[in-house]
């Protein structure tokens, strides 16, 4: 029985400022498994760099056959997402993302 690895909680700077931390964080646990869910409560300073992290994250993860799946997504993180204007579709999966989207 496979155990499930523990999410990777993405720190609370997640903005241009703190970005290069994050990008590491992210590679570090990609490489070490398939299976990447990414904790996005405590994330309370995110912007475009976020959000392109994120979208580069999935597409990377995508095409080695990888999974990233983001949870517990932060209203700053939402609202950054919104303001680029990024579709669901092009972001690691979230269903919580989804759910939330204005009609």
């Amino acid at each position: 029985m496979e155990t499930k690895p523990e999410p990777l909680r993405l720190p609370a700077d997640c903005s241009i400022g703190g970005i290069r931390a994050v990008h590491d964080l992210i590679c570090k646990s990609l490489n070490a498994q398939s299976k990447l869910e990414l904790d996005c409560s405590g994330v309370d300073k995110a912007d475009v760099t976020s959000v392109q992290l994120l979208v580069s994250t999935a597409k990377s993860a995508r095409h080695v056959g990888n999974d990233v799946s983001l949870t517990a997504i932060s209203d700053t993180l939402r609202s950054a997402i919104a303001r680029a204007g990024v579709p669901s579709l092009a972001m690691p999966d979230c269903h919580l993302l989804q759910q939330s989207e204005p009609e």
